[in-house]
């Protein structure tokens, strides 16, 4: 994507050097207020990050007030929101009654959200790695809009990152997809401070990093002295002084920035005779200011650093910075979280021209800083975010599956009838994959939709006829595939779940992976959910069922997500039947306010679809589906049940064909399905005055009336329905999967597991003794 190479508009250095001192005061007063200030009535620690605020003030104040236009987004570091907050209040997007707020009770957020925060934030942070990567799918988001006809727009996608943050492995993963390095509108400035939350960071890593971001295809630009240093360098002595920065370790050098003139006259030569004459020529004005001269503190070289982006690939800027810049803190290798004492920012504000007894002090009215701030508040207006329309989905396609199929297979073949029965919405679903299409059934959508790219790629295999998979590259493509990272995949779902929010274009995204491995994806896809991103996550196949691939990847705890996870209405369906019905109320919860995400845990096991026994007439089918949507149905109905067995997903079978062995013995059961004991636990609390729900479900699949000893059994960890004891407070048996599994025969492990049908008529048999 060709971006237009912002132009900055003419501004005098005075009022920006004045704009960012302010900047610097304000977004400390604020971490000041809240933890000095404030009551704190239970003493606990409120925190802030006054050290790392200061290291971004001089490279965010250039970024919004010089370059900066209302089509851009930026990701901010998390220690850093004060900085933002500042900033939003000089350009009145922030009221001033929030600056006193930070980490309060409804006030400003710990870190930027956009859900959360009162003014402007275009990312949510917080999680490392997470915020600093969303641009990226941010990027791929709005480029997948586009290229379907949808107006999101143009503009650059900043990431501010701190150079600890790039320990982070989600980072590397995001980087290293290949669909990246087409990304041009990606910018990335690296705070280099040198720190991390506990120590100087020891080796000089920057090299070694920048090497990892040219390789990876990105545009490297270093930012390393600014213009005191470089022009001290063409003096005699200063090839000599550029040299002895240059090697010498972080923590010496950090230990530069707690020197007097003095202490600097006598360690900074180090023996050099040429350095020790420069050192000697200066004043120690001079001195001091030249060892904290670095690029990532000058706004004219950030000027020029930020004029020289190419647009045709993606760009990391190394920002040399110092951490706790202009504070009495700065360089110290404990810097991170400590806080200025009352004395300090006394002398703080006198330094800066404030004062501590009124800190929110704006700029004067017909002031040259007050003109630049409305200047680039105007500038920097966004139109408003067009209403969202709303997307037409069916509840029931009509067909009733027969045969033997597996839940995974019904996920495809959903899809497929979407795009016959309510094409205008699957013109909006866009699937996501980690190279994992093929084995997760969506061949035959991605067959028909095709394979997202942002330009046609020929398929090479289209004449070949033994290729069943045809692999069409094209910008109309549905479907979108990564690399073998599920960070990447979620990543991606959470901004194509923003798109709603962002521009008024509603899409509804799903991916899909191994079961096993959504916990490896989950703490990501939560804080996409968290920052307001809608989408349909699908782990199959799942559980023991999946009994050859042995223990290492069989999901356990899986089935617990549903319940614990906010945002997220989780499903496990048994039969086809159920897979459609609520995949597509998953599909409507999404792309609208108040809306939720889905998880769905699939299977490969293949079932008798005739066991569903879906009813024939259309009010019962009904009925039969709103239930299923609502979280259970009953499945078997005994006429004297003196026990019920609730199932989940693969399960079911095995629990019909103990009902059907316990009733020749004379034990008469009721057999409930479960689809969802997510819905089912909020049903319980909502049913104790707990929760906002409906607990109607519960009347109609555990009524008090047919209230007996329960047994439930899934193919996960037994906790997941252990709840459903208390809906009518009977004797109940938990069955489920506890430890790690076994290669074999699907009998031999759910004998294993004690899970099979012997197994569900034993615990029957003894909870009704």
């Amino acid at each position: 994507m060709t971006q237009t190479s912002p132009t900055a508009p003419a501004t005098g250095s005075d009022e920006l050097a004045a704009i960012e001192r302010r900047v610097l005061w304000l977004a400390t007063a604020i971490v000041h207020q809240a933890n000095r200030v404030r009551p704190n009535p239970s003493g606990l620690k409120v925190g802030g990050h006054q050290a790392s605020c200061a290291s971004l003030v001089s490279i965010m104040t250039s970024l919004w007030f010089r370059h900066l236009r209302p089509e851009d987004r930026v990701s901010v570091k998390p220690h850093a929101s004060p900085v933002l907050h500042a900033i939003n209040y000089l350009l009145g997007e922030l009221d001033e009654t929030y600056l006193p707020t930070l980490r309060e009770f409804g006030g400003l957020q710990s870190y930027p959200s956009r859900a959360k925060d009162p003014d402007p934030v275009d990312y949510s942070t917080g999680s490392v790695g997470i915020g600093a990567t969303a641009p990226i799918w941010g990027a791929l988001a709005r480029r997948y809009l586009t290229t379907r006809g949808r107006d999101a727009g143009t503009g650059r996608q900043y990431s501010l990152v701190g150079d600890a943050e790039l320990d982070e492995g989600a980072i590397w993963e995001a980087i290293l997809d290949p669909a990246v390095a087409e990304l041009g509108e990606i910018v990335w400035i690296v705070d280099l401070n040198r720190q991390s939350l506990d120590r100087v960071v020891p080796n000089i890593a920057a090299g070694r990093l920048q090497g990892m971001f040219d390789a990876a295809g990105w545009q490297v630009l270093t930012l390393k002295y600014g213009r005191l240093l470089e022009e001290l360098f063409t003096r005699p002595g200063g090839a000599e002084l550029r040299e002895r920065i240059d090697a010498m370790p972080n923590p010496e050098y950090q230990r530069l920035l707690r020197c007097d003139a003095a202490q600097l006259r006598d360690r900074l030569p180090a023996g050099n005779d040429a350095l020790a004459a420069l050192v000697t020529s200066l004043d120690d004005e001079t001195l001091l200011a030249a060892i904290r001269n670095l690029g990532g503190h000058d706004l004219g070289s950030l000027d020029e650093v930020f004029a020289s982006i190419s647009d045709s690939r993606p760009t990391v800027i190394f920002a040399y910075t110092v951490k706790g810049r202009g504070l009495p803190t700065q360089g110290h290798p404990q810097n991170h979280s400590s806080l200025l004492t009352v004395s300090q920012m006394e002398e703080l504000a006198g330094s800066l021209g404030t004062d501590l007894s009124t800190p929110w002090q704006g700029f004067a009215e017909g002031s040259p800083e007050a003109a630049l701030c409305a200047e680039v508040a105007s500038r920097l207006r966004r139109p408003d975010v067009p209403s969202v329309p709303s997307v037409e989905l069916p509840v029931d396609i009509g067909r009733t599956p027969s045969g033997t199929a597996t839940t995974q297979a019904a996920l495809g073949r959903v899809l497929l009838d979407l795009t016959r029965e309510a094409p205008e919405a699957a013109k909006r679903v866009v699937t996501v994959s980690p190279d994992v299409s093929s084995t997760t059934n969506l061949g035959g959508w991605v067959n028909k939709v095709g394979v997202w790219s942002a330009i046609e790629r020929r398929d090479w295999f289209e004449d070949d006829p033994e290729t069943i998979m045809h692999w069409r590259e094209k910008p109309t493509g549905q479907h979108v595939e990564l690399g073998i990272a599920e960070t990447n995949l979620v990543g991606l779902l959470g901004e194509l779940g923003a798109t709603w929010s962002r521009w008024g274009e509603p899409l509804l995204p799903i991916g899909v992976m191994y079961d096993p491995f959504v916990e490896r994806a989950l703490e990501p896809w939560s804080f996409g959910i968290y920052a307001g991103g809608q989408s349909i996550l699908i782990g199959t196949p799942s559980g023991v069922t999946l009994a050859p691939e042995g223990g290492a990847h069989q999901s356990i705890t899986t089935p617990s997500i549903g319940i614990e996870q906010p945002g997220c209405v989780s499903y496990e369906p048994a039969f086809a039947i159920d897979t459609e019905w609520t995949l597509l109320a998953a599909l409507g919860r999404l792309g609208k306010p108040g809306g939720t995400s889905s998880y769905f845990r699939l299977s490969t096991r293949p079932v008798d679809q005739t066991l569903a026994d879906v009813p024939a007439d259309p009010a019962a089918r009904e009925r039969r589906r709103r239930q299923v949507v609502a979280g259970a149905y009953l499945l078997r109905r005994a006429e004297a049940p003196v026990v019920t067995l609730a199932a989940m997903g693969a399960l079911v079978p095995d629990t019909l064909a103990a009902a059907e062995r316990l009733a020749q013995v004379g034990v008469e059961a009721d057999v409930v399905c479960v689809t969802s004991p997510g819905l089912l636990f909020e049903a319980t609390r909502a049913r104790a005055g707990q929760g906002s729900g409906d607990s109607w479900i519960l009347d109609q699949v555990f009524p008090a009336s047919r209230a007996c000893p329960l047994v439930t059994v899934l193919d996960g960890h037994p906790h997941t329905l252990a709840f459903l004891a208390g809906v009518n407070r009977v004797p109940s048996a938990t069955l489920g999967v506890t430890g790690f599994g076994q290669s074999g025969a699907l009998e031999e492990v759910y004998r294993y597991h004690g899970i099979d049908t012997d197994s569900i008529i034993r615990a029957a048999l003894d909870v009704v003794a």
